[in-house]
């Protein structure tokens, strides 16, 4: 089969990826430093490392099957596979090995992403079966600290949010959240309206709630900034691969922010 895209005509890089060059070229290098080069002897891949990084690159972006991968890549629908499996924990963003200092500031939300899965998923409120993903910014620079274990797509934030372990990735940190985290105490939420009988809100709590908002409305520009990778609208990966593209895609939206 003839190849029709590769990393070595530029032009196509953005348009299949949403990525510019430079990023692309800063993916690549991420995934050789953590091993993606092939060494040693052994059977050979077909495509070099660019155009393996491009391939998964192109996967998550589109959300074409593995078929339709295969046929712009030139490769089986087996081989396009096994590129996935083999790069995608590669490229996923590495997990938080250490404690936050006391002045970080970050904003915790999650997200629904359809999958195929139904061990992992459960129907949800978006009709359909997926799982909820917590996903932790940092409140100053923007980027994308944290992705917690996928949880069932039923199962509310202030639960997810513990049963994902994304807790213990935002620890000594101050961790800014919207209202269904009720019962994290170490979560700072809105101040919750009162009920009519009750009296009104205090304006200074009002002014905190609108300063509040201003700041955790970064985590949602985050969220619809990854929900324009289409593997995240409807995951066809099993296992573990929901979790891997979420870090994938969180990987790049990182790299686009730092170019």
């Amino acid at each position: 089969m003839e190849q029709v895209i590769s990393a070595g005509r530029p032009k196509w890089v953005p348009v299949f990826t949403g990525l510019s060059m430079r990023v692309f070229r800063n993916l690549v290098r991420v995934v050789a430093r953590r091993g993606g080069e092939q060494t040693g002897s052994g059977r050979r891949w077909g495509l070099s490392l660019e155009d393996r990084v491009l391939l998964v690159a192109v996967y998550y972006r589109t959300n074409l099957t593995y078929r339709q991968v295969a046929l712009l890549f030139g490769i089986s629908k087996s081989a396009a596979g096994r590129v996935v499996d083999h790069l995608a924990p590669l490229l996923a963003l590495a997990p938080v090995t250490r404690k936050h200092g006391p002045d970080a500031v970050l904003i915790v939300d999650g997200t629904l992403v359809p999958t195929h899965d139904r061990s992992m998923s459960a129907s949800s409120k978006n009709y359909r079966y997926s799982v909820n993903m917590q996903v932790v910014i940092d409140a100053n620079t923007r980027l994308i600290v944290a992705v917690g274990d996928p949880t069932p797509g039923n199962r509310n934030d202030c639960r997810a949010y513990t049963d994902s372990r994304v807790d213990q990735q935002c620890r000594g940190a101050t961790v800014m959240a919207d209202g269904g985290y009720q019962g994290n105490p170490e979560v700072i939420m809105l101040y919750r309206k009162p009920r009519k009988e009750q009296p009104p809100l205090p304006q200074w709590k009002e002014d905190l709630n609108t300063v509040h908002r201003s700041v955790r409305a970064r985590v949602e520009h985050a969220l619809a900034h990854m929900q324009s990778y289409n593997i995240l609208r409807n995951c066809r990966r099993k296992h573990d691969g929901v979790w891997y593209a979420t870090r994938g895609v969180a990987q790049m939206r990182n790299l686009a922010m730092t170019a």
